[in-house]
């Protein structure tokens, strides 16, 4: 067993009752208390957290107790080498619960003779320049406004340097290009709902394990960017809460209200703002009466809801006004996301959702009824029908020739709708733009093609249904007219029939319903394809004044909707062509 006072403290709190936390606030401390604490290999550099928490009240503000619970584990350690027992650390919470100011004082204390390792480099990372020197610009405030400081620390405009133990820190963009090849024994990423990849991790990461007790921390608030990094980081934590991954090196530390009715209780708050736990100080009470004005201001100023949700609930919420579906409506096109309730086993989740037991799922590795326990969420990969020869509509979306072109196929299994499709992304438009998204792994996914020339040639396209014709029953292929003669001429030579929508825009509020009915029902079905949730994401629904609905882009360039466009025009004629075989008649037979 081992044990320290501020863990203790702060699990009692929640143990009498004088704060309330979130379900994965509670999972964490179900979990320490079961796997973590009662080892007898590690312990708490009590000393080390004692010189911590002295040097930040000093210097930067009095530390509330979730702050000085969280700083006991970054300070635990193996008995019996002294190597830190969690190298990597994700610090979740709303907007205002003091993420900066507490990295600011742990970076700070990394580099300073307390922590006592030479060239113990600290790099801050975040998306934009101005994050990245938030916590940077308050240790350079600090130790402008000390004399004491001043004389230990040598400070400039990009990097503060400690005399004694030469440990630097400094703040970078998350553009991996500009990493100037720190030893780092510290990263810190900011701002990490912004993240769509690993790429900048991946980077950052590389060049710790030169130094001693190597750290990471992952901070930030929940986002708007879907299946990137810190979805696939809470995927992680989650398994780790449930105890279905004991060797991972992250301490998860996740705030968020559990219900969106929650945002209606300021009594609530407190699960995605651990600022507002128990007794306030002084900035806690000038930050709540701040958010509950924000949160009055709804009344009059709803468009401001997803934000409030966001980033003072901890709670991402769709605007359904805008969106075509909500992100668990698009993740259930390749998943099945389940709660394993009491006296529910692996094999009867199988039989329900008709999935083989040996392809059962969770986190991509097969998981036995030891180790799930009741209440884990289970994510099971949803199984694509057996569509081989099945008669399906060819959807097509070439109207930017430069930039992405998509295509697809619609199958139409008893009230499922089910979408396989492929895009093609000309090499010298990524070049020329950045976009937030993981083109590169796509690829290797088999996802997309990355093509050379100046545009996309239409024998990719062709080429590819052509394919698709030798496998499954596609005899016609839906498009709009934007390329007509170009696309008309290459496809019908290869024996299939087009079909043309004259206005595409026109076809969308026709279609709306339906796919508002087909995501909210679960009837459709991607399969594990990221790409195509991608383009889903990025569809902005433009309402307009006659109340006519417009699929289009939530930015222009940086956000494809290709893949979907090419599924909203096969599916204007999916039930015209896709008949089930159940329906057919002999009288429907021309003999």
């Amino acid at each position: 067993m081992i044990t320290n006072k501020y863990v203790d403290e702060y699990i009692k709190l929640w143990k009498t009752g004088k704060i309330e936390l979130n379900k994965e606030r509670i999972m964490l401390i179900c979990y320490l208390e079961k796997y973590i604490l009662t080892r007898d290999d590690l312990y708490f550099d009590e000393d080390m957290l004692k010189n911590f928490i002295k040097f930040a009240e000093r210097w930067y503000f009095e530390l509330n107790p979730f702050q000085k619970f969280l700083a006991a584990f970054v300070f635990l350690f193996y008995k019996e080498d002294d190597a830190v027992f969690y190298e990597q650390f994700l610090w979740l919470m709303a907007r205002g619960a003091g993420k900066n100011g507490l990295i600011s004082a742990l970076s700070h204390f990394f580099i300073s003779p307390l922590h006592g390792i030479p060239r113990y480099n600290v790099s801050i990372v975040a998306n934009n320049e101005k994050q990245a020197k938030t916590s940077f610009k308050e240790i350079y405030d600090v130790i402008g406004s000390k004399e004491v400081l001043e004389d230990m620390f040598y400070r400039t405009k990009v990097e503060i340097m400690s005399y004694d133990t030469k440990s630097i820190v400094q703040f970078h963009t998350s553009n991996a290009g500009t990493k100037d090849g720190l030893r780092d024994g510290c990263v810190i990423y900011d701002e990490i709902h912004s993240y769509a990849t690993f790429d900048t991790v991946n980077v950052f990461s590389s060049g710790l394990g030169k130094v001693a007790n190597s750290r990471e921390f992952f901070i930030g608030t929940d986002g708007y960017v879907r299946d990137g990094f810190l979805d696939k980081t809470k995927e992680r934590a989650m398994a780790i809460l449930e105890g279905r991954e004991l060797d991972d090196p992250l301490f998860p530390f996740i705030c968020k209200i559990d219900d969106r009715e929650e945002a209606h209780l300021p009594e609530k708050w407190g699960k995605a703002n651990p600022m507002f736990e128990g007794v306030l100080t002084a900035y806690a009470k000038g930050l709540l009466k701040k958010v509950k004005t924000q949160y009055r201001q709804l009344k009059t100023n709803p468009s401001n809801r997803m934000e409030f949700m966001t980033k003072r609930m901890n709670f991402p919420e769709v605007d359904l006004e805008k969106s075509v579906a909500t992100w668990e409506e698009i993740m259930a096109t390749g998943f099945f996301v389940h709660e394993l309730k009491a006296g529910e086993t692996i094999t009867g989740v199988a039989e329900k959702y008709s999935v083989l037991l040996e392809t059962l799922k969770i986190d991509n590795k097969i998981t036995h009824l030891t180790e799930v326990n009741v209440g884990d969420q289970l994510k099971i990969r949803r199984p694509v029908p057996n569509l081989k020869h099945r008669a399906c509509v060819g959807g097509l979306d070439y109207a930017r020739i430069k930039d992405f072109a998509a295509v697809g196929l619609l199958f139409k299994v008893g009230d499922d709708y089910v979408w396989i499709t492929h895009s093609f992304v000309r090499k010298g438009f990524l070049d020329t733009v950045k976009l937030e998204a993981p083109i590169t792994e796509w690829e290797e996914e088999g996802l997309l093609t990355i093509v050379e020339g100046p545009v996309i040639e239409i024998y990719h396209i062709v080429n590819w249904f052509v394919r698709m014709r030798e496998r499954y029953g596609l005899t016609k292929i839906v498009a709009d007219t934007f390329r007509l003669d170009l696309v008309k001429t290459a496809l019908e030579a290869e024996g299939f029939e087009i079909d043309y929508i004259r206005n595409p825009k026109a076809i969308h509020s026709l279609l709306a319903p339906r796919v508002e009915t087909i995501f909210a029902k679960h009837n459709l079905i991607f399969g594990d394809n990221p790409l195509m949730r991608w383009y889903t994401n990025n569809v902005y629904v433009k309402t307009k004044p006659d109340g006519n609905k417009e699929y289009l882009k939530k930015d222009e360039f940086r956000r494809k909707t290709d893949g979907f466009q090419a599924f909203i025009h096969a599916l204007f004629k999916a039930d015209e062509i896709l008949i089930e075989e159940a329906d057919f008649v002999l009288a429907d037979i021309n003999f």
